[in-house]
């Protein structure tokens, strides 16, 4: 068994925010948890302490191993032949022995509510990982069990309750599967004043259950053999899943899930909270825009879409639920995220997944070379002559194109083993933007290896920790440059980031980029479509 039971059942019907604390002593909560009484006290002693630190010491560091990769399908499968099928208890938490103790400071719940088998265990593949910068739970509900769709509900919002009576601060972040995406919508609709960030897997699946019988006019039969076909597709590699299929099963989790997507869909207008929506590309019951047409009531939503990846979006072996979860600027410690502060370094298997894989093709067109200067004037090929120790500051100027940004990013963590914080327009990072890249994209990327956005207090605080700054001055204006401005500035007349620089003892490093200006040509630039009658407006 690869699980720490981690029980925490109240009675039905009872108001326990008023008694959490006094009763903490009777739940076998392990130690993580009963130390996050004094969450908050710690957040606030060590906000200072982390002010100063660099991301390698705020305890998980530059490139390390974070496991993604080392657990398979077969773990899984292995996993849930070892869980109890019919035990006949209630609904309970657990805590994954695997995710161990969190390495940063300060981190944040993470509670997973499952799908409809009601495992689990359907997060393994992640529990590394996220287990380095979350206190990781999941919700594990027995086959037999026939607590409807209320009183699972309850359970969770008891849980969640408790846990934000002991750290009023402290994000609570919820991974919803399926059904367990119904229960976390309506667990959030029902507490919009506390913390929560949703992160909802396929959220579609339940609401296109509910609407298989009733809006397309299927049978009740029709119905049940589509959700027994989707449940089939998860489990049927899984030897001894016969109990989970029974009809009699099969009918109850089908009429939970219909109940659950009823409730949910009624509520998504009262929900305050966070949400992360994450669909693959395999739907196979409504299309993808009918199924997610109720997810645009929410108010603050962001939306990731897997083209290529399956209907089992969390068994994928290539999708590493942390890196969206960075990409997209979801994880913070705080109220409010600090993009300086709650930054995490990039892993090894992100950096292979990234810059050694999906650059790949760019950068052995761009065939890069750095090259810098020692203490004694002479030129050496690689990174030798940078310091070893911030704050630096490189200032530098775009080509067309920005695309050294990545060459410099790679080149410094191969082989320095350091993070390059590149101040970036704020465009990159806006929610229109997100809007308009929906898939997973390159532009994510620039987020899980260290981009900012460019802004003086941004600068502030990273200098104040004494770290690796890249700043263009000439900004967008300087990359999208026109026909024979190849090799010219665009500075201001006063860069003020040399006071700011100066305040801290900043070492600053000017460099420079040679050769896109000179294998790119532009055909055409801002001047010539404000003159072409072909592409005026009018």
């Amino acid at each position: 068994m690869f699980i720490a039971p981690h029980t925490i059942l109240h009675p039905f019907g009872v108001n326990l925010v008023g008694q959490y604390l006094r009763r903490h002593t009777r739940f076998g909560f392990r130690a993580s948890s009963a130390e996050s009484v004094n969450w908050d006290k710690k957040q606030e002693s060590s906000k200072r302490g982390r002010k100063n630190k660099a991301p390698a010491e705020t305890g998980l560091e530059v490139l390390c191993d974070d496991g993604f990769g080392s657990v398979t399908v077969k773990d899984y499968l292995e996993a849930v032949r070892d869980m109890p099928k019919d035990d006949g208890g209630p609904p309970r938490w657990f805590s994954p022995v695997e995710c161990g103790r969190p390495v940063v400071d300060n981190t944040p719940l993470l509670l997973f509510l499952p799908g409809t088998d009601g495992v689990g265990m359907e997060l393994i593949l992640h529990h590394k990982s996220l287990g380095m910068v979350f206190e990781v739970r999941c919700l594990h509900i027995a086959v037999s069990d026939r607590t409807p769709f209320g009183g699972l509900l309850q359970i969770v919002e008891e849980h969640i309750k408790y846990e934000h009576a002991l750290s009023p601060n402290r994000p609570i972040f919820v991974i919803g599967d399926s059904l367990g995406g119904c229960l976390a919508i309506s667990a959030a609709a029902c507490n919009p004043k506390i913390d929560l960030v949703l992160i909802l897997i396929n959220p579609g699946e339940p609401f296109k259950m509910a609407m298989v019988s009733f809006q397309n006019g299927h049978s009740l039969q029709e119905a049940l053999q589509k959700f027994s076909d989707s449940l089939q597709s998860m489990l049927n590699l899984i030897s001894g899943s016969g109990d989970i299929l029974r009809m009699d099963n099969v009918v109850w989790k089908l009429r939970l899930l219909m109940s659950g997507a009823a409730y949910a869909n009624s509520r998504l207008h009262a929900v305050q909270a966070e949400v992360l929506l994450l669909a693959s590309g395999n739907e196979n019951l409504l299309p993808m825009g009918e199924a997610y047409e109720p997810f645009k009531t929410l108010k603050n939503c962001k939306l990731r879409h897997f083209r290529n990846q399956g209907h089992n979006l969390l068994m994928e072996y290539d999708f590493n639920l942390l890196t969206v979860i960075k990409g997209v600027n979801l994880y913070r410690r705080g109220r409010k995220r600090d993009v300086v502060i709650d930054f995490l370094p990039p892993t090894f298997s992100e950096f292979k997944k990234t810059l050694d894989k999906d650059y790949k093709p760019l950068h052995q067109l761009l065939s890069t070379v750095m090259f810098s200067t020692l203490e004694n004037g002479k030129i050496v090929r690689g990174l030798a002559g940078v310091p070893d120790k911030g704050p630096t500051l490189f200032v530098g100027y775009h080509q067309l194109l920005p695309l050294e940004k990545t060459s410099i990013v790679e080149g410094f963590l191969k082989e320095k083993k350091t993070i390059i914080r590149v101040l970036s327009n704020q465009l990159l990072f806006s929610e229109h933007f997100g809007t308009l890249r929906q898939e997973f994209s390159l532009f994510d990327s620039f987020s899980v290896h260290g981009a900012v956005p460019i802004s003086p207090t941004n600068m502030y605080k990273m200098f104040e920790r004494k770290e690796f700054v890249v700043l263009y001055p000439g900004g967008v204006r300087e990359a999208l440059h026109r026909k024979g401005e190849g090799y010219q500035l665009f500075w201001p007349e006063k860069p003020e980031f040399v006071r700011m620089a100066a305040r801290f003892g900043v070492t600053i490093i000017p460099f420079g980029c040679v050769g896109e200006d000179d294998f790119m040509e532009l055909v055409l630039d801002y001047n010539d479509q404000k003159t072409s009658p072909i592409l005026e407006t009018g």
